[in-house]
């Protein structure tokens, strides 16, 4: 490298360097502009909520309170507004819930039915099937008569100890 290379290459470290002060310094004076900035911001931030809460009203002119009492109106309307859309959707949803509890009660009070008339008919044919073979022919012996016997009362679902006294009075 030649001098003047070395030269150009100094002068643009300075000067950028230079610059860079100079930016810092800038940044720097917005910083403290921006800071006072949000903090008077804060301040009528913090005014307001104590306004909104009900506090230092005494420093309110007329109208400012009547522009006060106007900005809680509005946010009142809003607010119930939401609140009877939140209500609104929350019947609704429940009314769908109801709806579907229903058909499914419904459904197997269906079903419920349908067994108890399975049940039913099995009973009925289990007690005709029982009252055939009580009809059935009859050999003379009293081993068959007593198996028929039984058969025929185990349709009527008596326990067995009970059918032998049923037998032994015929």
């Amino acid at each position: 490298m030649n001098s003047m290379d070395r030269i150009l290459e100094r002068y643009e470290r300075y000067s950028y360097a230079e610059r860079e002060l100079v930016t810092t310094e800038i940044d720097q004076g917005n910083w403290s502009l921006e800071y006072s900035k949000l903090k008077s911001k804060i301040e009528i931030l913090q005014k307001n909520q104590r306004h909104f809460m009900g506090e230092d009203l005494q420093s309110m002119s007329l109208k400012e309170l009547q522009n006060l009492e106007q900005q809680l109106d509005v946010a009142l309307k809003q607010i119930r507004s939401r609140k009877n859309q939140l209500m609104y959707e929350s019947i609704s949803e429940l009314q769908k819930k109801e709806k579907a509890l229903q058909e499914q009660n419904n459904k197997l009070g269906k079903q419920l039915k349908e067994k108890e008339k399975e049940v039913a008919a099995q009973q009925q044919q289990a007690s005709q099937s029982g009252s055939y073979q009580a009809r059935g022919g009859d050999n003379g012996n009293e081993e068959g008569n007593r198996t028929q016997t039984t058969r025929t009362n185990t349709a009527t679902l008596m326990p067995p100890w009970m059918l032998r006294h049923v037998n032994e009075w015929k």
